[in-house]
This record gives structure tokens, sequence and C-alpha cells, in this order.
């Protein structure tokens, strides 16, 4: 995997349309895949995001 196969939780946020929050909580129940690069950068793998399809947001219209 290369670089930028990796982002923030808010890219990763923004991607998804849902809160940073909320993709921390997806980290931690293990569906989202996450890798710390030291002890408080923490990157989302964006490539496994596009299995979510285009977005989380079940509230939008």
């Amino acid at each position: 995997m290369n670089e930028s196969d990796w982002g923030t939780m808010e890219d990763a946020a923004r991607y998804l349309g849902v809160s940073s929050k909320t993709i921390r909580r997806r980290i931690t129940d293990g569906s989202i895949r996450a890798k710390k690069f030291g002890p408080r950068l923490v990157r989302v793998d964006m490539k496994q995001l596009e299995s979510f399809g285009r977005s989380m947001n079940w509230n939008a219209a």
C-alpha cells in the first residue's frame, strides 16, 4: 500500500459524509481499518472506504 492510500480521520469523514466521531467509533469496532503511524498519528485505509459505498449518511434524502 502506498502513502496515498492512507488519509486522516477527517478525510474519511468527509468522504463518507459522517462526523469524525463516527469514524473513530468504526475504527474501534473494527469496521474501518486504520493504522497508527505514531503516538497520536492515526491514518485510515481510504481504499477500504470504497466498500462502504458513496455515503454512510443514512439521514440524507
